[in-house]
């Protein structure tokens, strides 16, 4: 039997447990990279281990998140990165030189490695071959260690594609296309592999676009073939060396199977307030637009830029309407710039930010309220925007365009004749502005601002845990609803005290001080929780509250990993009836904690206020509960060492 491009790179990869979907592996971890929202921490937790320096192929630190520098914290911050990558052997992307996994792809990945990154959209750089997974930032500061990640074996779900795209119909719309037949959960324990004779006709722009979308699907990670289209990237950014060609075998297996028909799609459009609420924008059309913004990790490549200056030249956006445009790195950046493309596109009236995630982080650019923005972005998230009450609609760039030039919602195949892109044989090669790590870097004096606090630490899990239901939520919390983003709380992530100020702010903002009132306690929620980024926040500063366990109908993947690793208990109701059953304020106990976790045996929540019981299950791994038993991970990791 054949084996999908998947399974090649994991087995190779493959350093404990088998591929038998839903039992955990561990897998070797060829690259990291982190962002400055998370890094930070990442590498507090990495000073924390005593390695010397990363055990990695390849480490790299970028600045692409915190960038508004409002205050001294975001500089700071940037300031301790550089330091801590010199003396620890790590590259670093300075702040300017683009979008993490632009940069990524354009300069470091390689077809065949493993990435593991401390943002959930890392498998970007599966749109060249690699298996790329997001994780929270002591995964990563692990791995970096020489640790192997851990993860339930996916299955493996062949995305096959045929046909051909039409004009204006965009990569963006096949990733839309999968969330509106799948929906956030659909990729949940999975590898979205891409395979059919469509894939052929889909550059490697096209194909970073879709992987990176992945990440709503809640997928463990997307990956293409790495092909003839693969080598034309790679050798027009003078990496032609780092390619091999890595192909599913013809009789390859697959555990599902989808089809799309490239012809058949047609602009596609999410509305309000999830990536999964997609439908055909012919369908909504009219609806008046106040912003349009092109750019952020999914939709700022030299391509998406170069359609940008084509559909713009020579018109202007009407009155009443915001276009503005961030270029994913200084490569794309720079490249417009020589060939004349930013000229036509700030001749249309469109206002240029700098190579950043910027808005689609919450990094300004917040909506007027009541508004209608239209992003070429992946979230639309309650309040990500930085405005709680603006409508945020994601669309593909040919979508974003039309809508800036109407002021409206509009089908883009009402713009006439499509231009043609075509991506030039050669990129332009500068990377001035990564800092290529000392051999020696123990002399280099680790520069800490007064915004970095000391890490929290966290004690051994006690037999007996009691305390109060502190808040009950909904399903397909994301991790947006309990860390939010913005130019407000970003610049804390690496002071946790600050940061926990602001734990389900947008959902309750009355939790933090019930928190520390009550001496900590716990979180109900329904299905899917703590989907969205992989924000280890969400789970740190909740256990610097007290929060001992979380019970859920489900869990998203990332953030459940992440309550492990900070000591929380991630929970799921043995009945889901019994999530009816139990409500914010009531007092639960439970009673040998430890024991129970030791023998892999249910827990039983004592409802006191009640009356009742409920059993709580938890999948986890045999290491999972260990490293519970033993307060979290950076715990469990010392205690290994020593």
């Amino acid at each position: 039997m054949g084996k999908p491009v998947a399974q090649k790179i994991l087995e190779k990869h493959l350093v404990k447990g088998t591929l038998v979907p839903g039992k955990e592996i561990a897998i070797k971890i060829d690259q990291t990279l982190t962002q400055d929202a998370t890094g930070t921490m990442a590498y507090l937790q990495f000073e924390a281990m005593d390695i010397p320096r990363v055990k990695t192929d390849l480490s790299v630190s970028y600045v692409d998140h915190n960038t508004l520098q409002s205050g001294f914290e975001n500089a700071d911050d940037h300031r301790f990165l550089e330091s801590v990558a010199a003396r620890h052997g790590i590259y670093f992307s300075r702040p300017g030189n683009g979008i993490c996994h632009q940069v990524n792809l354009e300069r470091f990945g390689v077809p065949g490695r493993t990435l593991l990154g401390s943002d959930s959209h890392t498998p970007t750089g599966g749109g060249i071959g690699m298996i790329a997974i997001g994780a929270g930032g002591l995964d990563v500061a692990a791995a970096m260690a020489g640790y192997p990640f851990h993860v339930p074996a996916p299955k493996i779900v062949l995305v096959s594609l045929t046909g051909e795209l039409p004009e204006w119909v965009a990569a963006k719309d096949v990733i839309l296309e999968l969330l509106r037949r799948l929906s956030v959960k659909g990729g949940v324990g999975k590898i979205m592999e891409y395979g059919g004779p469509g894939v052929k006709t889909l550059d490697v722009p096209e194909r970073a676009t879709i992987t990176n979308m992945g990440a709503e699907l809640g997928a463990t990670t997307s990956v293409f073939p790495s092909d003839d289209v693969t080598r034309a990237f790679l050798k027009a950014q003078g990496r032609e060396s780092d390619w091999s060609e890595i192909v599913a075998d013809s009789d390859a297996a697959y555990d599902e199977v989808v089809e799309i028909d490239l012809s058949t799609l047609e602009p596609m459009i999410a509305q309000p307030h999830s990536p999964d609420n997609v439908v055909k924008v012919a369908d909504i059309e009219g609806k008046p637009v106040q912003q349009v913004a092109i750019g952020s990790c999914t939709n700022s490549s030299l391509k998406d830029l170069l359609t940008t200056a084509a559909v713009l030249d020579g018109k202007t956006v009407p009155p009443g309407m915001s276009l503005v445009v961030s270029p994913g790195s200084k490569q794309v950046f720079e490249m417009i710039t020589r060939s004349g493309d930013m000229a036509k596109i700030i001749g249309s009236g469109a206002r240029f930010l700098e190579s950043a995630c910027g808005p689609c982080i919450g990094m300004g650019q917040s909506p007027p309220s009541g508004s209608t923005t239209l992003r070429t972005f992946n979230r639309n998230f309650l309040g990500r925007s930085g405005t709680k009450d603006a409508d945020v609609y994601l669309v593909s760039v040919e979508t974003a365009l039309a809508a800036a030039l109407t002021g409206k919602i509009t089908d883009p195949r009402k713009l006439g004749k499509a231009p043609k892109i075509d991506l030039p044989g050669g990129f332009l090669i500068n990377d001035n502005m990564i800092v290529t790590p000392p051999e020696d870097g123990s002399k280099v004096e680790v520069l800490r601002g007064p915004n970095i606090k000391p890490l929290p630490k966290a004690e051994p899990l006690p037999d007996k845990i009691e305390g109060t239901v502190l808040l009950k939520v909904e399903d397909n919390i994301t991790t947006d609803h309990i860390m939010p983003a913005g130019a407000k709380i970003l610049p804390l992530r690496s002071n946790i005290p600050a940061i926990s100020e602001h734990v389900f702010e947008v959902v309750d903002p009355t939790f933090p001080s019930r928190a520390k009132q009550e001496g900590g306690g716990f979180i109900v929620g329904g299905d899917n929780y703590g989907q969205g980024s992989s924000r280890e926040h969400a789970a740190l500063a909740p256990m610097y509250l007290g929060i001992k366990w979380v019970l859920a109908k489900s869990f998203a993947r990332i953030h459940k990993a992440n309550l492990v690793n900070f000591g929380i208990i991630p929970l799921t109701f043995a009945n889901s009836s019994d999530y009816g059953k139990i409500e914010s304020g009531d007092g639960i106990r439970v009673e040998n904690v430890r024991g129970s976790i030791e023998k892999d045996e249910p827990l039983t929540l004592i409802n006191e206020t009640k009356g009742t019981e409920i059993k709580a299950e938890y999948d986890l791994s045999e290491r999972q509960r260990q490293t519970l038993l033993d307060g979290g991970l950076l715990n469990h990791v010392k205690k290994a060492v020593s």
